[in-house]
């Protein structure tokens, strides 16, 4: 029985591991984590992806953790109303899309594989050698093994990336935007709704996925270039993020006070990566580590998961993988482009222009789903019984 290694336990790399024991492979994950990550703001699966969770048997499981966000109130820097509207009138769509948090989507692959797959925790990769017979795996407990294939799905700043291909810097395609995200009190009592506060370059936003006694706290800004030095330096992340939102009102002030003291601080750019490959002899990428489309696509879970099978299905032949996928990958990714998130606008004319849609869409039907989101019809592989 062929053996594959998968680093990260996040979406992609249990999604992988699922697939790849249904083909007979013998998988072991490692996550650098002591424990599966909790909790985390909504996402979405949709188009093409809602056929792959649906092939997994976990339809019924994810509708039941479907958040369901009724409506995004957006206000001015005074904290005036501007517009509430559904998020459809946003994202597009037919009703179908579903959002979870991304710690329940992470719990239930995990559920799904655990029994078959081996888990080693609080692990990482510490260096690969590549050879006709494998790849010889030093990890950071000091384990030595080998494996007939070694898959990064360690997202965005994925180690087994920069182990094979080199520093991330030439695959980094940055968009523009820094983020922090983390959970604080629901003081304002929020219930399956968000509620975001623009000036221009900054943003702030409150996130409830239920009547719970938290909320997800977002503060986004514009920034010409990518703060490298910060991704490793979590009180570099909170010094950065307070001088940008100093002097702001609204509840910001809270929100920075939060950040300070929270234990789940979630510090990233908004940034996608794109490589001409995605595959190196017995080494191959799937998910943000490979082509991260960046959160303002809302694809970056389900090109996962598609990813996830895709590559399962083509571990013999990584060529067929990229062929099948890139094409799209490239059409998700082109969803954004660099500093035009509509929801962060940088200018105060892009702001006045941003708010006056937003009015214009209280009253009209939701866009039609983007034809990208289910640009790829899934292949049909031979698998195992389950």
């Amino acid at each position: 029985m062929s053996s594959v290694l998968i680093s990260g336990a996040s979406i992609a790399g249990p999604a992988l591991a699922f697939w790849l024991r249904r083909h007979g492979f013998d998988v072991t994950v490692v996550e650098k984590s002591h424990a599966l990550r909790g909790g985390g703001y909504p996402i979405d699966i949709r188009g093409t992806a809602l056929g792959v969770v649906d092939r997994m048997g976990l339809l019924p499981r994810l509708r039941e953790a479907h958040v369901d966000t009724r409506q995004i109130t957006f206000l001015d820097a005074d904290g005036g109303h501007v517009a509430s509207i559904r998020p459809e009138a946003i994202s597009g769509g037919d009703g179908s899309d579903l959002e979870v948090r991304r710690g329940d989507l992470a719990e239930i692959l995990y559920d799904t594989v655990r029994d078959d797959v081996e888990f080693l925790f609080d692990n990482t990769i510490v260096t690969m050698n590549s050879h006709p017979g494998g790849v010889d795996v030093t990890f950071r407990s000091g384990l030595q093994r080998t494996y007939d294939h070694v898959i990064g799905a360690d997202g965005l700043h994925s180690t087994v990336r920069a182990l094979t291909f080199g520093p991330e810097e030439q695959f980094h395609r940055y968009l523009g935007y820094c983020f922090a995200g983390f959970t604080l009190p629901n003081h304002l009592g929020l219930q399956q709704e968000a509620v975001m506060w623009n000036e221009p370059g900054r943003a702030a936003a409150l996130y409830a996925v239920a009547s719970n006694e938290s909320v997800h706290g977002f503060l986004s800004f514009t920034r010409a270039e990518a703060p490298f030095g910060a991704f490793r330096d979590p009180q570099a992340q909170r010094d950065l993020v307070a001088s940008v939102f100093a002097d702001d009102g609204w509840e910001v002030p809270g929100l920075v006070k939060a950040m300070h003291t929270a234990d789940d601080l979630f510090f990233d750019t908004v940034s996608q990566i794109r490589m001409p490959r995605w595959s190196s002899g017995r080494v191959a990428l799937v998910g943000d580590a490979a082509y991260a489309p960046s959160f303002l696509t809302g694809q970056g879970s389900s090109l996962a998961l598609v990813g996830a099978y895709v590559l399962a299905g083509n571990m013999r032949d990584f060529g067929a993988y990229e062929r099948t996928i890139r094409p799209f990958v490239e059409a998700n990714q082109g969803l954004v482009d660099v500093g035009n998130a509509e929801l962060f606008p940088g200018t105060a004319e892009a702001l006045a222009a941003r708010n006056a849609a937003l009015r214009s869409r209280e009253t009209m039907p939701a866009p039609a789903a983007r034809p990208e989101h289910s640009a790829l019809t899934l292949p049909e592989f031979e698998l195992l019984s389950p």
